[in-house]
């Protein structure tokens, strides 16, 4: 059995799934708090050197997960791994977000594409010489990609 404590939760503007951007490119300038509960803020000692975090999260409205799914981005159905699907098996989402500024325990975010209320799970910095990756394939996402910034959710991962 594995069993995660939340260490925060986030706030965001969006209340509702239908209609939030699905990407945090498709999220330029939305402003979000991430709350980290008392016992934890002392981890957030020398973040504020960071421009951007990751975060780890629980998708809390997760519901009924399937292994074939049809993504925001194209018509077809998919293999739920080779999506970012909210609904899975372990219902964990990642978004790379602008770290605005620290403080006590709230951090100002901005770029955020995450439901109001969704617990914390971990915070990570984002070190482009860590985590970028040069040369990449992008799979079925290949042409679909570009449409991100205008794409928005709707009700099929309710």
């Amino acid at each position: 059995m594995i069993s995660l404590e939340p260490i925060g939760i986030i706030h965001s503007p969006f209340t509702e799934v239908e209609g939030m951007p699905i990407q945090p490119a498709g999220a330029k300038g939305v402003q979000g708090t991430v709350e980290v509960y008392g016992r934890f803020v002392d981890g957030l000692c020398d973040l504020d050197g960071f421009s951007h975090i990751i975060l780890l999260y629980h998708f809390h409205r997760s519901r009924e997960w399937s292994l074939k799914v049809r993504p925001f981005m194209d018509p077809s159905e998919r293999g739920l791994f080779a999506t970012r699907a909210p609904n899975r098996p372990n219902p964990i989402g990642i978004s790379v977000v602008r770290l605005d500024g620290i403080e006590g325990g709230t951090l100002s975010i901005s770029d955020v594409d995450i439901l109001d209320g969704t617990p914390l799970l971990d915070i990570k910095p984002y070190v482009p010489e860590f985590d970028n990756v040069d040369s990449c394939r992008t799979g079925w996402l290949e042409e679909a990609r570009k449409g991100v910034r205008g794409t928005r959710s709707d009700e099929r991962f309710r």
